[in-house]
C-alpha cells in the first residue's frame, strides 16, 4: 500500500484506541437515538477546510454538505430525471432533521471560485463538469467588480470568494422549504468566510453589507 493509505489506516487505529474508546457512549447514543444536528454546513471539498476540524465540532454537531467551492445551486423543479446532490442534502437536513441553522462556509484560495473567475475573463477552464458547476456563481464576478472596480488578481479572487457566498445565500432562499422556515423564524442562514492562510474567520453582516472578523 502507498504511504498515504498506510497513514490513514494508522490514523483509524489511533482513532479507535484513543478518541473512540474515550467517547464510545457518544457514538452509541448517536446510533441508538439517531443524529440530531442543529446546523448544516455547506463547505468546500477542499482538503484544507474540513469544517469539523476547523471548528472542532463533535460527532453529531454538524450535518456537512461538501462540494466544489461550497456552492448552493438555485432551486430547480422539472420533470426530467436529474441529479441534485446538494439540493437533496438540504432537503433532508431541513425537512427531516429539522436543522435550525444553515451556514455557507466559504474560504480563501478557492480553486473552484478561481475557475469561475477565469471563465468570466474569457480564459478556458479545463473539464466538463467543473465549468458548468462553477457557473452557478458567475454573478459573483460582476458583484465583485461593482463593489471593487479596480480589483485584479488575488484581490479580485478574494472579493469573488466572498461574493460567491452571498450568491449561495440568495440561492438558498429560492428553495420553498427553506424560505418558509426562514420567514417563520424557525431557520437562520449565515455566510462565513475562512482565511486559511491567516487562520481568521469572518461572518457576513447583512445590515452593514460586509464580512466582519469574528472576535474571540
Amino acid at each position: 500500500m502507498t504511504r498515504i493509505i498506510n497513514k490513514l489506516i494508522f490514523g483509524f487505529t489511533h482513532f479507535r484506541e484513543r478518541y473512540f474508546s474515550e467517547r464510545k457512549d457518544l457514538y452509541r447514543r448517536l446510533v441508538r437515538e439517531g443524529q440530531k444536528p442543529k446546523i448544516v454546513m455547506i463547505a468546500c471539498a477542499d482538503s484544507r477546510v474540513d469544517p469539523a476540524i476547523v471548528l472542532q465540532a463533535d460527532p453529531g454537531d454538524i450535518f456537512s454538505i461538501r462540494n466544489v467551492a461550497n456552492m448552493v445551486p438555485p432551486y430547480e423543479e422539472n420533470e426530467d430525471v436529474t441529479y441534485h446532490g446538494t439540493s437533496a442534502a438540504l432537503e433532508f437536513a431541513v425537512g427531516h432533521l429539522g436543522v435550525e441553522h444553515i451556514v455557507v462556509f466559504g474560504h480563501a484560495h478557492c480553486a473552484g471560485v478561481k475557475a469561475m473567475v477565469q471563465g468570466q475573463q474569457g480564459n478556458p477552464v479545463a473539464g466538463h463538469f467543473v465549468p458548468a458547476w462553477t457557473s452557478i456563481v458567475d454573478r459573483a464576478y460582476t458583484m465583485a467588480k461593482t463593489k471593487n472596480p479596480t480589483a485584479e488578481g488575488e484581490e479580485l479572487d478574494r472579493c469573488c470568494e466572498r461574493q460567491s457566498v452571498l450568491v449561495s445565500l440568495e440561492n438558498l432562499m429560492t428553495f420553498p422549504f427553506i424560505r418558509e422556515r426562514v420567514e417563520a423564524g424557525d431557520l437562520e442562514i449565515h455566510g462565513w468566510y475562512l482565511d486559511i492562510a491567516e487562520g481568521e474567520l469572518s461572518q457576513y453582516n447583512a445590515s452593514a453589507d460586509k464580512f466582519e472578523t469574528v472576535v474571540i
